[in-house]
């Protein structure tokens, strides 16, 4: 089941962190990674690379940081743990991917229940999330 936001809860749209941006095209992503440990991206995408290598439990765990700076970030920015926070606002991109990342990093080692939690996460968050992450990673 889907939110489709009937309570009135606004958006919550994550602040645009240039810093992030220029590390990651100027940086390796581990050192990126180092240098921004709180940006949730960052760790999405260390997550990805080491589930293309076949690093299960790595990736796992590299979502797994990524997932809680995530939690960081959106409350930070106002959440209170519902309401949309938007695929189509680029700074909320990173915590969706990480939520992403750790969802396929449970699915990897048979962990069922946090797979369905997730997708249930990511629905309410924004519907479109999920296979917008898929198109891109195509």
């Amino acid at each position: 089941m889907t939110s489709q936001n009937l309570l009135g809860v606004p958006e919550t749209l994550l602040p645009h962190d240039p810093a992030v941006a220029a590390a990651l095209e100027s940086l390796p992503l581990e050192e990126a990674v180092i240098a921004h440990p709180e940006a949730p991206l960052l760790w999405a995408l260390l997550s990805d690379e080491t589930a293309e290598s076949g690093r299960r439990l790595e990736a796992y765990a590299y979502a797994r940081v990524g997932y809680h700076r995530g939690l960081d970030s959106l409350r930070k920015a106002g959440w209170r743990g519902q309401g949309p926070v938007p695929w189509r606002h680029e700074p909320n991109r990173g915590v969706l991917r990480a939520l992403y990342a750790l969802r396929r990093g449970a699915a990897a080692i048979g962990e069922d229940a946090e797979v369905e939690r997730l997708t249930t996460f990511l629905d309410d968050a924004d519907p479109t999330a999920i296979a917008a992450i898929e198109a891109e990673r195509a």
